[in-house]
């Protein structure tokens, strides 16, 4: 099963990030609120698309970006902010400074974690070395082993946040770089299964860390015609995923799909194309004696709002 009616809201200025119509309890007391804010596939993306009747034009931008944050973190107590990888690469900023205003940006904009995409290792594994201590994040990523690079040990597979008691475990993947990515690019790097690696993470986020809530920030891709892994083949071949946040495929999402795993667990697929026109946001509601989940709402925030801006 991969469809449900989800409640989405399209915010639209400061009044509406504050999601209407959620079905949520107004006992605020018995309940915990997270919001998970996501992005993927910025490119280097660093200022709007010009204003000039080309398709997304006028959207996007970092500092508009930084605003719709800022003003959800005034609203809202637990929040993360996450990204999907492919954060390099796309506009001339990435050719004049090689990525490291994107970092020092997302930084300030204080990204929680960020996994890597292909185009992340553009500048090769020293490029990317060069450049990480501009990154007050962490980049989490599961399955590429770097133990025979310059880069062993920089990474880390998964990070558990806690918000108000309810933990949360995020883990990352990577697509498979063969063919992809110039081997000079990425040298010794070795690519691991994403479902085998998925189902140990699972295990180990679940099981022992014990945490209520498992994110996936994969740069698999949302849906492939072929065998190639993607994120929802991902979502049924892996019960215990609660989220997969995506890249890669550059896919604009209404809403995130629902993928139903043969032993009943559901997954939210989810993906904001590229380039920052979209900032996601879902809300999960927890029972705060229990820590189970009560509730799910979604919303799709165009970064285009001058009122937060100006």
């Amino acid at each position: 099963m991969r469809r449900r009616d989800f409640l989405k809201t399209t915010a639209v200025g400061a009044a509406g990030l504050s999601l209407v119509g959620l079905p949520f309890s107004a006992d605020a007391a018995q309940q915990i609120k997270l919001t998970i804010l996501h992005t993927n596939d910025q490119h280097s993306r660093i200022d709007p698309f010009p204003d000039d009747g080309r398709l997304y034009g006028g959207m996007g931008g970092m500092a508009r970006r930084a605003s719709l944050i800022e003003e959800v973190r005034k609203q809202e107590p637990n929040v993360l902010l996450l990204d999907s990888g492919d954060i390099w690469q796309g506009t001339p900023y990435f050719n004049f400074f090689n990525g490291e205003l994107e970092y020092k940006l997302m930084s300030q904009m204080k990204y929680d974690a960020s996994t890597l995409g292909n185009h992340d290792f553009d500048n090769g594994l020293k490029g990317l070395e060069n450049k990480l201590p501009n990154a007050t994040f962490p980049f989490i990523i599961a399955n590429y082993d770097f133990s025979k690079t310059i880069l062993k040990n920089r990474f880390q597979p998964y990070k558990i946040f806690e918000k108000q008691g309810v933990r949360v475990g995020v883990f990352g993947l990577g697509i498979e770089l063969e063919g992809l990515v110039s081997k000079n690019n990425f040298g010794e790097t070795v690519y691991q299964d994403p479902v085998q690696v998925a189902k140990e993470m699972v295990q180990e986020l679940r099981q022992n860390q014990k945490c209520q809530l498992i994110i996936c920030l994969s740069h698999l891709g949302y849906e492939y015609k072929d065998e190639k892994i993607d994120d929802i083949k991902l979502a049924q071949q892996v019960e215990g995923i609660d989220l997969i946040l995506g890249g890669h495929t550059h896919t604009f999402l209404d809403e995130p799909e629902v993928v139903r795993h043969v032993s009943g667990h559901e997954t939210l697929v989810n993906q904001v194309g590229w380039s920052g026109i979209f900032l996601g946001r879902i809300d999960f509601l927890f029972n705060r004696k229990s820590k189970e989940k009560k509730g799910i709402s979604t919303a799709l925030v165009p970064v285009d709002n001058p009122v937060l801006t100006s």
